[in-house]
């Protein structure tokens, strides 16, 4: 009997040398101390032992047992140890992983390429506040208290005096004040009205433009737009110029451009017409030169306002305003 529990425990110790994986060691586990196992059916066969000999090999079977219980517990316990070390282990020979990474929204992006252009044309940048004086924001440009042109734009009033401002334009205001002639800026930022729909949002961006000098004329400005247009789209873009009002400028004219989905043929973009208005220009009226001390006699000056949504729209071909603000992942990643 003791012959076979030694026997028993070197055959386990043997087979558990040549086991490599963890599954072939609880295999072991269960055939030499499962309840059916060797172990176990030595332990059952005692009591047909005279009465003499059980003591002695039930101490022997059981010592052999615990013995082999933790022979095969150190040697699992190593095998998953090896494993999660190999699991750390970083195989330099792999192909890197390429973490996703942003990049810029299109708003973002049409902004930069606006301002690139006019610092290539020797125009500077200006910023100002968003929130505004109603001197700067209509009075200075020629729209005092009461003038009907209030009602051409739905503005946030913060108070009596203070709003929320329509356009950039009193960054043109601003920076007279501060130089004098010759002036050639952009004004790119936020601005603010009350309007909301598939072209509308309350708050949307806008490049105004100005340059003031001795002689400058409107074909200065048809010159300086067109340039503009051809870099932003392409140079087989056609311009057009429409008498309109606005007033801080005159004369005044909204600009149109060849339909950039049709080239010109007529489609739904464009109401079939081939014409698409993207700004608004015109020579500064003589009373905003007023507002900041310019000699009317001896300077004059243009000045341009866009709306980089407008300008995105159509370039990226996009038929919803409220798309640039849905923070939609799935718009986003398009740029």
């Amino acid at each position: 009997m003791n012959l076979s529990i030694e026997l028993i425990h070197e055959n386990a110790l043997k087979e558990l040398d040549t086991v490599a994986d963890a599954e072939g060691i609880k295999e072991l586990y269960v055939r030499f101390l499962g309840r059916k196992g060797l172990i176990t059916q030595f332990l059952r066969n005692i009591s047909s032992l005279p009465e003499a000999q059980r003591p002695q090999a039930g101490k022997k079977a059981n010592q052999t047992k615990k013995a082999l219980d933790k022979a095969f517990k150190a040697a699992l316990k190593k095998i998953e140890a090896g494993s999660a070390d190999s699991g750390n282990r970083i195989d330099v020979s792999l192909p890197g992983r390429t973490a996703p990474r942003g990049s810029l929204h299109p708003i973002t992006r049409i902004t930069q390429r606006v301002c690139d252009i006019f610092l290539h044309l020797g125009f500077d940048i200006a910023e100002g506040p968003e929130t505004e004086t109603d001197y700067y924001n209509f009075e200075a440009l020629n729209v005092p208290k009461f003038h009907p042109a209030r009602d051409m734009q739905d503005t946030f009033y913060v108070s009596d005096n203070i709003v929320l401002r329509t356009q950039t334009s009193p960054m043109q205001i601003r920076v007279m004040e501060k130089q004098p002639p010759p002036v050639a800026i952009i004004a790119p930022g936020k601005v603010y009205r009350c309007d909301s729909d598939l072209t509308h949002t309350p708050m949307f961006h806008q490049v105004e433009g100005l340059l003031v000098d001795q002689n400058v004329s409107f074909g200065d400005l048809k010159g300086t737009l067109t340039a503009f247009v051809h870099q932003m789209f392409d140079d087989k873009i056609s311009l057009r110029f429409r008498p309109s009002f606005f007033p801080f400028t005159e004369p005044s004219a909204e600009v149109d451009i060849l339909c950039v989905m049709c080239r010109g043929k007529g489609c739904r973009v464009c109401s079939h017409s081939g014409w698409l208005e993207i700004l608004g220009a015109g020579m500064v009226h003589p009373n905003v030169f007023g507002s900041v001390g310019y000699d009317t006699s001896r300077y004059t000056g243009f000045a341009f306002g866009m709306g980089i949504e407008r300008i995105a729209m159509l370039k990226y071909g996009i038929d919803d305003i409220r798309k640039f603000f849905d923070n939609d992942l799935r718009f986003l990643r398009q740029f």
